[in-house]
């Protein structure tokens, strides 16, 4: 970034490593690579302590799985979700994964796809599975908000505050900088919310209470959680479609997690005192 004026100006290169003009590892790639690669040693870790059944003859193809089910999910998520008539325009848009677009939601349905299939095949309980992907998935979310700030998209309102930045591609292209509006870096906000709190928590839950001892517990609280701090970042961000019923995409569907999270403790909480 480069200082303008008081405000700093996102012009970040999203592609770590040129290839060919501006084809390259893009740092989008490198976060997910490093999602699925922490992922993986957590989930080594948990089996080591005792508190996973995946063992290492099955983690492999677990670990496909999920992100087979991330990947689809969260492509297919954002262009229903948040794209759907250019979806119904073009289908094939959605194979044009080099212009981004991902859908935390969409990924939830994708690993909870994932999830199924793994429960059917190694035949261990789904919200079980669901309670060991927790602890783990913040530190996915953290690395892909950052990589939307390197990318300079999905930027927050205008604001004035002394840590606002210019995001060059908030304003049509051609537009003289002293012309860009500063505004938050939601991106940043939404980092420290879904990553570092949410990571906190979960860490908290699954290794110091005894949260895991009652299977789906964890997962509902999650789900919980993570829709209200989404809904706490979505103050700041400006919408990237248009809105459902007066409220923002990332708040509309995070109503509808916060149901299923709730419906998945009480479930959970009666299961157990059966």
């Amino acid at each position: 970034m480069e200082p303008h004026g008081t405000h700093w100006v996102d012009n970040l290169d999203p592609v770590a490593i040129h290839l060919h003009g501006d084809f390259g590892i893009r740092y989008y790639g490198i976060a997910y690579l490093l999602a699925f690669v922490i992922s993986y040693l957590m989930l080594r870790l948990f089996y080591k302590a005792g508190r996973s059944p995946l063992d290492p003859g099955k983690l492999e193809s677990a670990l496909t799985a999920l992100v087979l089910g991330v990947m689809i999910g969260g492509r297919l998520g954002y262009e229903i979700l948040y794209d759907w008539p250019g979806l119904i325009h073009n289908p094939l848009v959605v194979f044009k994964i080099w212009e981004g677009g991902m859908a935390s939601h969409g990924g939830f349905i994708g690993v909870a796809v994932a999830l199924w299939w793994i429960s059917r095949k190694y035949k261990i309980p789904f919200l079980t599975l669901g309670d060991l992907l927790c602890p783990i998935v913040p530190l996915g979310l953290f690395l892909g908000r950052l990589a939307n700030f390197i990318n300079g998209e999905l930027w927050g309102h205008v604001s004035h505050v002394a840590w606002a930045v210019i995001f060059p591609k908030s304003a049509p292209p051609g537009t003289p900088m002293a012309l860009i509006a500063p505004r938050h870096p939601s991106q940043l906000y939404e980092a420290f919310l879904e990553g570092i709190v949410l990571l906190i928590y979960s860490q908290w839950r699954f290794w110091r209470t005894g949260a895991i001892q009652t299977p789906g517990r964890l997962s509902g609280e999650f789900l919980v959680l993570y829709a209200l701090v989404r809904i706490l970042g979505e103050q700041f961000r400006e919408p990237d479609a248009s809105l459902i019923l007066g409220l923002s995409r990332g708040i509309f569907y995070s109503l509808f997690m916060i149901f299923i999270g709730v419906a998945i403790v009480i479930w959970s909480r009666h299961r157990t005192a059966r």
